[in-house]
């Protein structure tokens, strides 16, 4: 005789799914779209990202929730773990910008060296915005040559480490 999960275990699996389902809600729209929804869920989440009442939103939630417990979670599951290592790599790719702007605006024409070879090419834009940065005159003139060089850094950076790894 096969005995069924208790109420308890059953409870405990629904709410697992509406958890996961929850975690939809932080995803953008391409990013949901991607995933391959069923349409009912995929308004239902859609539908909660414009409610800001908590109680309405608690409700939403659960029909997320209920939604789920008609599908094969895995596939979300392995999307949302997909979607959250590319935010960590972003947010790294940031730091690690940050970090590299400071040593360039601070040290010496061997940080650029290194930075070029950590890229793997020259970036003459980031040179001639490393060259203004020190021929600015004024603060107001280097916070916005410091933009740019941030954002040339940022540029290599991210195209260095979509290079390296596995596509997303």
């Amino acid at each position: 005789m096969i005995s069924k999960p208790s109420k308890s275990a059953r409870k405990r699996e629904f709410l697992a799914l509406q958890a996961l389902g929850e975690q939809l809600i932080d995803l953008t729209v391409d990013q949901l779209d991607s995933i391959g929804l069923s349409e009912a869920l995929l308004d239902a989440v859609i539908a909660a990202k414009s409610i800001t009442a908590h109680g309405a939103l608690r409700r939403q939630k659960q029909l997320i929730g209920k939604i789920m417990r008609d599908m094969d979670p895995d596939p979300i599951k392995a999307a949302i773990d997909r979607f959250g290592s590319s935010d960590r790599m972003e947010k790294q790719i940031f730091r690690e910008a940050e970090a590299w702007r400071e040593r360039l605006t601070t040290g010496d024409a061997s940080d650029l060296a290194e930075f070029t070879d950590v890229v793997g090419h020259r970036n003459e834009e980031l040179v001639d915005a490393l060259a203004d940065w020190f021929a600015a005159p004024s603060d107001g003139a280097r916070r916005l040559v410091r933009r740019k060089i941030f954002r040339e850094i940022h540029k290599d950076l991210a195209s260095r480490m979509q290079n390296t790894s596995p596509s997303i």
